[in-house]
């Protein structure tokens, strides 16, 4: 068989048939159209076109003149069809669905147990092909650099929070932990991240005040106890804390309820698979939020770095005020603090760049942060800063561990809500990190056990006085430059951390506040710096810099949960404007081509005669089905309503007019010509609409009701409307809504798999037409 010798020929691929029976048809020229009547239950045949840009209109075959198939080229040389059969949908009960579910995922084996297992606890099954000599130098190296950043931090970022360094050093352990055990990404750093301490902060400050705490009152870092000042139990309902508990441990306490809570709203998105809630959350929307948030734990930073004492506003409008109060106290600021936060602003600011520009050539990021505390603490304490200039300073840090305590229940109704942001929040960057470094150094991770992972990091560490926890960018981008290979690295920087814990963590007493507060106005640069890429990211695309700033604006004005909120809903809102105001187009033809593009963004396209062809680039449904109509209409040129009026009102009026041309002998003085055009009705210069639905994704009952009446009002103005290029579930939806006639006939002179298929069914009509005049 030789490719001239097929002039046409049909390939038909059915469930029961073989290729190769096919071929032989192919080979007797035996042509089958498309749609032949099939069995009963049987899906109906369709013909697929997948068209050549380098064939000519004129080359390619012509529809069956009884207009019942279509017909374009299968590849180069050759001009058939290739005829397919779609599937029978597999008829399953539900119930039967059901307990097959529930057969393959509640049945018990030893090898069930073990797949479970291992899915739990990752680390049984990629530590025993740890590949010692490859991995343990890179693995040690990270973890030091991770554990040295990790305590300044977790000093700092407990001001934050609110509560003391001796937590923020035991969330930071026990994280590392268990991730090392239950994570399944191999780069990602889990520990304290500057905008969960923001949130659990204002949590914490809010029940304080609502307890009857003093937020403004400076805790004198004489004593460990100083701050634990006791209130009888009948001024503060605390709910289950004894008349013993003062402002640190009522502070931890709601802490660890909210943690804790955060931890379980996590477990139980990973046990019902909610993880699409994140695809929610996009990246500028993300990016907008740590902005924003970043603008508020600047706002809440400053004081310290002044040294000025100033009432702590808690609720909405907490930035606007706080700078307020800012500039009407400016004049106590304290001169020691101040010269610190220059001095040590100015050695991180200027080490954060000459670390950025020579990053290629450090094998190891300069641990600068610990630098300036070490110095800093020194200077402080042999300088007696406190006493002689009443600098701000830590106090005391405790070593060793508090025996571990359940969190209090009876808190829990109070932050209920509160740890459902919070618990979004985490998950998504985590799984956003962990998703970023699985891609970049190929490999995969689970998502579900990625929300398990992070879930018990907060659950876990709650009975152990720890807080919120998630993946940070800043510690994950270190990890992976200093040569991380597994999470092995998490272990040394929890050693790192544990050692601090007993041994070191007293010599920090003297450190300043306003230290700790350089140290976290430094590391927001990342999330503030993206204000230089808003007018890049409008340029490429409005509505993603719009959600940025709105939700950017919404964080730091209003508060950093409704600022969350807003921007969710203002994203939705932005992807409901997109399909209610989609494109839309009329096509023209590009020449010699089988394609059809919008002929007010290209050029030289040939219009085809007496066929409008309309694009509708979004689903049809209910909150666009009006769009559809207007842009419709007003494509066509034509309101098929109106027209079907005015060709009423026209014959109401013909034989009027024609009697009164009667009447003042007219008729003879107007030509055949001029009599006809007052008497006839105007024709449109169209006779056929073909709506291309390729870019219909889906209808909803309104969707369809829409069309079926655009087919029905066409229809009385002697105008046919064809579908193109409709997609199987658009195609469902229509033959469910009764759209098509029950005739198969009715379904194959209704749609088309490709504009081009549609313009030449309507040529051949046009041709059967004229051949019988």
């Amino acid at each position: 068989m030789t490719m001239k010798g097929l002039s046409r020929r049909s390939v038909s691929v059915s469930p029961g048939g073989s290729v190769g029976e096919s071929m032989c048809q192919c080979a007797q020229g035996l042509r089958r159209r498309v749609g032949e009547k099939d069995g009963e239950g049987e899906p109906e045949p369709r013909s697929l076109a997948p068209p050549s840009r380098d064939t000519p209109s004129d080359s390619l075959n012509a529809p069956m003149m009884d207009g019942k198939a279509e017909l374009e080229r299968v590849d180069l040389g050759l001009q058939a069809p290739i005829l397919i059969q779609r599937q029978a949908p597999s008829q399953k009960s539900l119930l039967e669905t059901a307990k097959a579910k529930l057969k393959k995922n509640c049945s018990l084996s030893p090898a069930t147990l073990k797949d479970a297992l291992l899915g739990f606890f990752p680390v049984i099954g990629w530590l025993p092909k740890y590949r010692f000599r490859d991995y343990i130098v890179g693995d040690i190296m990270s973890g030091l650099v991770i554990g040295v950043i990790l305590v300044p931090q977790a000093i700092a970022y407990s001001l934050l929070a609110g509560l003391k360094p001796i937590y923020s050093l035991y969330t930071s352990f026990f994280a590392n932990i268990i991730y090392f055990l239950m994570g399944t990404s191999r780069h990602v750093s889990v520990g304290i991240f500057s905008l969960l301490c923001l949130m659990v902060g204002q949590v914490v400050d809010r029940e304080l005040q609502l307890a009857g705490f003093d937020l403004n009152e400076d805790i004198s870092p004489g004593s460990r106890n100083s701050s634990n000042e006791t209130f009888l139990a009948s001024d503060l309902p605390l709910e289950g804390i004894g008349p013993e508990c003062g402002k640190e441990c009522y502070a931890i306490s709601i802490a660890t309820a909210l943690t804790f809570l955060a931890g379980v709203y996590q477990v139980l998105m990973g046990l019902f698979q909610l993880g699409f809630v994140s695809t929610y959350l996009s990246q500028p929307l993300l990016d907008g939020f740590a902005t924003g948030a970043s603008l508020t734990i600047l706002t809440s930073q400053v004081k310290y770095l002044f040294g000025i004492k100033i009432p702590r506003h808690q609720g909405y409008g907490m930035f606007l005020t706080t700078w307020v109060n800012m500039i009407r106290n400016i004049g106590q600021a304290n001169v020691c603090d101040v010269i610190t936060s220059a001095i040590c602003l100015t050695v991180l600011v200027s080490a954060k760049e000459l670390a950025d520009r020579y990053k290629k050539r450090l094998k190891i990021p300069l641990p600068t942060e610990l630098l300036i505390i070490i110095a800093a603490t020194l200077v402080s304490h042999f300088g007696n800063l406190h006493e002689r200039y009443g600098s701000s300073i830590s106090g005391d840090i405790p070593t060793g561990f508090i025996p571990p305590k359940a969190p209090d229940f009876g808190l829990m109704h109070r932050v209920a809500l509160d740890a459902v942001p919070i618990a979004i929040i985490g998950f998504a960057f985590t799984i956003s990190l962990s998703e970023m470094f699985a891609k970049n150094y190929g490999y995969t991770i689970r998502a579900n056990q990625e929300m398990f992972a992070v879930g018990f990091c907060n659950i876990i560490p709650s009975f152990f006085h720890s807080f919120t926890t998630s993946a940070a960018l800043a510690k994950s981008l270190v990890k992976t430059s200093t040569g991380c290979h597994t999470q092995v690295s998490s272990v040394v920087s929890a050693a790192v951390v544990l050692l601090v814990l007993l041994v070191l963590a007293p010599l920090f007493y003297s450190l300043q506040k306003s230290v700790l507060a350089c140290i976290i106005i430094v590391s927001l640069k990342g999330a503030l710096w993206k204000f230089r890429d808003v007018p890049k990211q409008y340029r490429m695309n409005r509505t993603d810099a719009l959600v940025w700033c709105v939700t950017m604006a919404s964080s730091a004005l209003i508060s950093t949960e409704i600022g969350l909120l807003v921007g969710v809903l203002f994203s939705m809102l932005c992807v409901v404007g997109r399909t209610q105001h989609p494109r839309v187009a009329l096509l023209g033809q590009v020449e010699d081509t089988v394609f059809y593009e919008d002929s007010r963004r290209y050029e030289n396209l040939l219009p085809v005669p007496k066929i409008k062809i309309f694009r509708f680039e979004a689903p049809l449904y209910y909150a666009n089905k009006d769009f559809f109509l207007k842009s419709l209409y007003k494509m066509a040129d034509l309101d098929p309503a109106l027209e079907a009026a005015k060709r009423k009102r026209r014959e109401k009026e013909e034989p009027a007019l024609e009697g009164r041309l009667v009447e003042k002998g007219a008729m003879g003085e107007l030509g055949q010509a001029d009599t006809t055009c007052h008497l006839v009705p105007r024709q449109s210069e169209f006779h056929t609409i073909i709506i291309d639905c390729s870019s219909v994704l889906f209808l909803d009952t309104a969707g369809v009701s829409t069309l079926k009446n655009v087919r029905k009002d066409y229809r009385v103005v002697n105008i046919s409307v064809l579908l193109a290029g409709c997609n199987p579930s658009v195609m469902d939806s229509l033959k469910r809504g009764g759209y098509f006639d029950n005739t198969e006939a009715g379904v194959k002179e209704s749609q088309f798999y490709s504009v081009h298929g549609a313009v030449q069914f309507v040529r051949a009509r046009e041709q059967v037409m004229d051949s019988t005049l």
